[in-house]
């Protein structure tokens, strides 16, 4: 009777860290594709069109610094993202140390920055494009680029999402690492 009592005490951590590696993995693979996504999104968003006077406008990523930035976020974190999975999977198989998890909580941290970064910046040049900012004299332009505007903001909710999920990530990793005996 105790050999079964000890055997189920014992299954208890292995189960845990079943539950746990299933999580990172699940969590990173979402945090790829919606970065991918992001990057994708942005990358191929353009616009043209002619508006009075013959004058045509031209809107793509190239032009405001913020959104090329928000794009090299997005693939810098979908990049650290494919690492991150792999190195999962190798932590996954060995011994259950947490000072590894201080690593990847480190990681997840530096990963979620540097995409709510991105965020922030394409967000704050995506509310000049839709509301303009009249004292400084500059007009709005997403009513006359409007598919563009569109997949700019698509975009930059799909690269929230995986900043939540990353968000998710650095909160596992903490819990796992606050074991860590000194």
């Amino acid at each position: 009777m105790e050999c079964f009592g000890t055997n189920a005490t014992h299954n208890q951590p292995l189960k845990s860290h079943k539950y746990f590696l299933g999580a990172q993995i699940l969590l990173r693979i979402l945090g790829i594709i919606f970065t991918l996504a992001a990057t994708w999104t942005i990358l191929t968003s353009k616009h043209t069109t002619v508006s009075v006077f013959d004058i045509q406008i031209n809107a793509n990523i190239s032009y405001p610094p913020s959104l090329k930035f928000f794009a090299y976020a997005n693939i810098i974190g979908c990049g650290f993202s494919v690492l991150s999975l792999c190195i999962a999977f190798i932590l996954g198989h060995k011994v259950l140390d947490p000072k590894n998890f201080i690593y990847m909580f480190i990681h997840d941290l530096i990963v979620m920055g540097l995409l709510l970064a991105g965020c922030a910046a394409a967000t704050s040049i995506g509310f000049v494009g839709k509301y303009g900012v009249r004292q400084a004299g500059w007009m709005p332009i997403c009513d006359h680029v409007s598919k563009f505007c569109h997949r700019v903001a698509d975009s930059v909710m799909l690269s929230y999402l995986g900043v939540f999920f990353y968000f998710c990530l650095s909160i596992i990793s903490a819990n796992r690492s606050r074991h860590i005996q000194v």
